[in-house]
């Protein structure tokens, strides 16, 4: 389905609802300071390689991430300084809401 074809808060939803995944975040959060391959990555988030590939190649099919091989090894980056932004405007609203976010009932967290 083309992005046209669903309304720009179905996109935003769905934008975020991939976004939210805690592995995907911790990948993004992973790269924010430059571009690694995946041992680093895995070494960085603390998740299996086998997920941090499944995760980057969903990111990647976003367009969240772009890839480059160098050698025998590829890497990845955040392919947009907005995204980058995103993060770094996160953190800053954080700072404000972060003990209401993590009270709130309406939301549970997906690892309970």
């Amino acid at each position: 389905m083309k992005a046209s074809a669903i309304s720009t808060s179905q996109v935003k939803a769905k934008l975020f609802r991939g976004m939210s995944d805690p592995s995907r975040l911790s990948i993004l959060e992973a790269l924010r300071d430059g571009a690694k391959n995946v041992s680093q990555i895995v070494e960085i988030s603390g998740l299996s390689q086998p997920n941090t590939s499944m995760h980057l190649t969903c990111l990647w099919e976003c367009g969240l991430v772009d890839r480059e091989r160098r050698g025998r090894f590829t890497y990845y980056r955040i392919k947009s300084t907005r995204l980058a932004d995103v993060l770094q405007l996160t953190d800053l609203l954080l700072d404000d809401v972060s003990c209401r976010v993590a009270e709130c009932a309406r939301y549970r967290d997906p690892i309970e």
